[in-house]
């Protein structure tokens, strides 16, 4: 039997290489530039359901794949909820990972209620038919970086469970426990039953 082939309608490698290793091997992950589209896909959103689903639905329509996309968020409690939606843009539309990361420790600097979490949702559309998955993980922000791997909030981002930062963690550790492995997961074990 051979092994499902899926779209992930992401440009951002990191993801496309948790997606591979959780994937690993019993499913075939097509990124966006291997069925070139280099498309500027818009996330607007005003939540992470409604960009998952603008994503896929994109790749969709437009390319005639079965695909899946993913939008994730952090979510700190004594921002209200911020940066939320707006997590790769926290600093602005052309923000790197690095200005984002600044930002939230000065907004948290003098505050000790910093409790957070990451949610992610993938939407799978495969024949026409939309199923979303969902993953969170809950922590808090650490008061500096710790660790350099991962990307995005990793080095700042302390998973309950463990105590350390996901930027100290391996990929194989990470993806374990975290928002956007859960979520994958769940996605892989449907395509795969």
């Amino acid at each position: 039997m051979s092994k499902p082939t899926i779209v992930f309608a992401t440009n951002n490698a990191h993801k496309l290489d948790e997606a591979r290793r959780l994937a690993a091997g019993r499913i075939n992950i097509l990124s966006l530039k291997e069925i070139d589209c280099h498309d500027d896909i818009p996330e607007t959103a005003p939540d992470i359901e409604g960009n998952s689903l603008i994503k896929a639905r994109w790749v969709y329509d437009k390319y005639g794949y079965d695909c899946f996309a993913d939008d994730t968020g952090l979510f700190v409690d004594a921002l209200d909820g911020a940066p939320g939606v707006m997590s790769a843009r926290f600093a602005g539309l052309d923000a790197t990972d690095a200005d984002n990361v600044s930002l939230l420790l000065d907004k948290l600097k003098d505050n000790d209620r910093r409790d957070a979490a990451f949610r992610t949702v993938v939407t799978l559309i495969t024949r026409g038919n939309v199923h979303t998955f969902e993953g969170r993980v809950d922590g808090h922000i650490g008061t500096e970086r710790e660790g350099d791997s991962g990307f995005g909030y990793d080095p700042v981002f302390i998973p309950a469970q463990t105590g350390i930062s996901f930027a100290l963690m391996t990929p194989e550790e990470k993806n374990t426990i975290s928002h956007r492995g859960r979520a994958l997961t769940k996605l892989f074990d449907f395509l795969l039953r």
